[in-house]
This record gives C-alpha cells, structure tokens and sequence, in this order.
C-alpha cells in the first residue's frame, strides 16, 4: 500500500508542487495570522511602509502587503517554522536535512491584494543545485481560487529558469517571464485550507491573483535550501542558518 509521504513525494517530484492539509491546526494559523497583522501593523508605521502596502480595488485604500523576514521579529514564528511536523516534510521533499533561508509573510486582504504575476523563486535565488531549494506556504485561511490561491504550470520545475523582465503597468518589484514562455494549458489551482501547507520546487513557475472575496487570504511562506546548496548572489550568506542568532537552531 502506498502511504501518504510516498504520495505527496511523487506529486512534488512530478508536477513541481504538493498541497499537504493539516500540517497545522486550524487554530495555530488563527494565531499566526493574528501575529502576523500585528506585525505589519507595528511596520507600516516605519519609514519603507508604502512598500509594504498593496490598494484596493479601486485605489482608495491601503492595507499591508507583507512582512518580510518575520522569522528574526517574533519567537512564535521561529517556533512554527521549526515545528518537526513542518520540517519533517521538507526533509522528505528536500531528500536531505532542511535549511531556512529566508521567509515572508504575504496579506491579500477582502478585495485587496494586487496579483502577483508568474515568476520562478531561483530566478531571484540564483541557487545551485536547483533540486535541493524547496518553499513551503502554509496556510492561514481556507485559500481557494476566488480568494487568490497559489497556481502552478505543472512540470516547469524540469525546464530552465527563463528570462524575468518588467511586467508593464505593474509594480517595479514584480519581473516575469514573457507569456509566450508560459505554457497556461499546464496551469493548475492549488486551493489549500488553513492550517494546510503548500510547496513547491525552486523552479516550478507560480502565480496568484487578485483577491476577488470578501475573505482573507494570508500566507507564511519560507525558503528552504540542503547543506550543499551554494549561490551566485548574496543569499544564502544572509540565510538564518548562517546568522550568528541563529545558527544554533539548525545544528
């Protein structure tokens, strides 16, 4: 009989992403999504703020967009990412023992929440080998399509990473491959519920849309990298494995 680790494993390794539900209870993502408006609130008051803001649909309000690094801002989510029932799964994607790189939390608030456009993570990461950098998105609320949940091209983590350009009439911050490059009839929807966790490979191309609802839709997503994985950029140097407060945590 096949068991639930073989399964998720061989969904991972053949569409480039797996959605895991329940890793979480539904009542800790209640309370990490509490911290985590808590902690952008505290932000927004700070000089970058507007970077950290998306509109409304009609451009009248503000409300946060993400925190970055929350990992080094609160015990609790040095607690949630370490927790063996997340980190244990890594490992069994990751095939080896898991590293933190880095990590955000992303806000699309009702009728916020700008679309993010296609893009792949080591594109940004520049990371080698490319197999063994792995994201995973919990949860915290029941994320669907109305709502902006992640969407994947299936099997884009076995092609190469493509070119990234400005995305006209979007934010400076967001750079995307040409459309022509992405093959939509590949395109699959990975709902989740809260507490649920998505992930997905280095180089699996991901978008979400808008939030069309009148519901939430918060997502803590961290960056995960095997002891042999070196990069062209400055990335894994600052990676909270390496930090001098925190290396102690994954020895």
């Amino acid at each position: 009989m096949v068991n639930q680790e073989e399964t998720y494993v061989e969904q991972y390794w053949q569409r480039g992403w797996a959605v895991i539900e329940g890793i979480f209870e539904r009542e800790e993502a209640d309370r990490m999504a509490e911290l985590a408006l808590a902690t952008a609130e505290k932000e927004l008051t700070t000089a970058k703020a507007g970077y950290n803001l998306d509109a409304s649909e009609d451009g009248t309000q503000q409300a946060p967009r993400k925190v970055d690094r929350p990992f080094e801002k609160a015990a609790e989510f040095r607690r949630w990412l370490l927790d063996g029932r997340l980190t244990q799964v890594v490992a069994s994607l990751l095939r080896a023992k898991p590293l933190l790189l880095s990590d955000q939390i992303f806000f699309k608030p009702p009728r916020y929440g700008s679309a993010k456009p296609y893009h792949q993570d080591n594109f940004y990461f520049r990371c080698n080998p490319d197999d063994e950098v792995i994201t995973s998105w919990i949860a915290l609320d029941d994320v669907d399509e109305a709502n902006g949940c992640l969407r994947y091209i299936d099997g884009s983590h076995r092609g190469p990473i493509l070119p990234h350009d400005p995305v006209p009439g979007s934010e400076a911050y967001n750079l995307a491959p040409s459309p022509e490059l992405i093959e939509l009839s590949k395109e699959s929807l990975a709902p989740v519920h809260k507490g649920g966790v998505v992930f997905h490979h280095s180089k699996t191309l991901h978008t979400s849309h808008r939030n069309q609802s009148d519901r939430w839709r918060r997502g803590y997503a961290a960056h995960w990298v095997t002891p042999a994985v070196t990069s062209e950029t400055d990335v894994v140097a600052k990676a909270y494995f390496r930090s001098p407060k925190f290396a102690h945590l994954f020895t």
